[in-house]
């Protein structure tokens, strides 16, 4: 139940109110039964060193005695005649003792040697210390007032978009060659394929890059051109399937609509390359979009891409491979513009106030960085202090 201190005793009791103050009644005349046995002994005892084990015997006892007569927990605890009021004291009493620790400090030379004390030898006291509880961390005011600034700058922008508001986005080459990419197909009369990389919906790539296939499934659906989407993960295939369908029923073109053309592959990284490979070479496709995460398989792709000669357009965030799409692609959109792309091709109020805020909030950051390395050279740490350390 709890720690008497004060009598160095461990105290236990029983959760059921009858059961527990008739053990605490045994307890007590237990050991006022051996106390009494012990010093009947120290009576007839005549060497000093028996009789002084006697003593501390009694000693401990006693305070055993002491600590299950007369500690206030076990005391009320057995006054509660409830069984539930008494399990709630008992839990209350007994959790808030668990929390007290105690902590011992060793000094070193910072080369391997290190001295700590022996508490048992050197006689100090010992302290139990408890961790206090804290609402909020204290260290972070400025991560809440950072979070509450970004929350505002989201909320304005939203509403200015919704307002008509022309909210400019720097134009990406990649995203404004999508008409001239899914044109050349259609003056070619051959296949648009579409790779979204092998990852899962729970990769921010993979989402940005359904916004993506969605303008490009509408594209081709008006030109009437088909659309061969070869996927990794099955779990994302449904997914597609319903995007490339909506694709052709929004641009009223559900007859073009050809559910085989969004199909599960394998779930294998290089079987997946050499599948999508042969797709492109017996299809002999005239455009090829990588939009989404991407590992080794990338180059292995565009470069088939490259000698089929079609028109690329790649878009991802592993930093990997963007040199590779670079290379072997037209277009290639870098990091966050795959991010970005949803909001500069829909033009939706919520992504593009969102959007707009993130940009703003880059700049708030940077300019708080410079600030900070300015006044840091001056030694004013003010400015630099104000931020948690993580």
């Amino acid at each position: 139940m709890v720690y008497d201190k004060e009598n160095e005793t461990r105290i236990e009791t029983n959760i059921f109110p009858d059961l527990g103050r008739k053990e605490a009644q045994e307890k007590v005349e237990e050991l006022t039964k051996k106390i009494a046995e012990l010093k009947d002994k120290i009576t007839g005892e005549t060497d000093p060193a028996v009789v002084e084990q006697l003593n501390q015997n009694i000693e401990q006892l006693q305070k055993q005695l002491n600590a299950y007569s007369k500690n206030e927990h076990l005391v009320n605890a057995n006054k509660i005649t409830n069984r539930k009021s008494r399990m709630r004291y008992i839990a209350k009493v007994r959790e808030d003792y668990s929390r007290y620790s105690t902590y011992q400090v060793v000094r070193t030379n910072s080369r391997g040697l290190f001295t700590e004390s022996d508490l048992l030898k050197d006689g100090d006291d010992i302290f139990y210390m408890k961790p206090v509880s804290n609402v909020f961390d204290t260290n972070k005011y400025t991560t809440l007032v950072a979070m509450l600034i970004f929350g505002l700058m989201v909320v304005i922008f939203i509403n200015l978009a919704k307002r008509g508001k022309d909210l400019y986005i720097r134009p990406i080459a990649g995203l404004e060659e999508i008409d001239t990419a899914v044109g050349r197909a259609t003056e070619m009369g051959r296949p648009i394929m579409y790779m979204m990389g092998y990852g899962s919906l729970g990769d921010v790539a993979t989402i940005a890059s359904m916004g993506i296939l969605s303008l490009v499934a509408k594209k081709a659906a008006e030109y009437d051109i088909k659309l061969i989407v070869p996927v990794y993960n099955y779990i994302v295939m449904p997914v597609v399937q319903e995007i490339v369908r909506d694709a052709h029923y929004s641009v009223g073109r559900p007859d073009s609509y050809d559910k085989n053309s969004v199909f599960f592959l394998t779930d294998v990284q290089f079987a997946y390359v050499a599948g999508v490979n042969g797709i492109m070479i017996r299809e002999r496709a005239a455009t090829n979009f990588y939009m989404g995460y991407f590992a080794a398989e990338a180059l292995l792709m565009t470069e088939t891409g490259n000698g089929i000669g079609a028109y690329q357009i790649a878009g991802t965030d592993a930093i990997t491979q963007i040199p590779f799409f670079i290379t072997t692609c037209d277009y290639t959109l870098i990091g966050e513009e795959l991010y970005a792309a949803s909001s500069y091709l829909n033009r939706e109020p919520m992504q593009l106030g969102t959007l707009k805020a993130q940009d703003y909030y880059k700049f708030l950051i940077f300019a708080f960085v410079i600030a900070g390395a300015v006044l840091s050279t001056f030694q004013l740490t003010g400015l630099s202090e104000l931020f948690p350390l993580k």
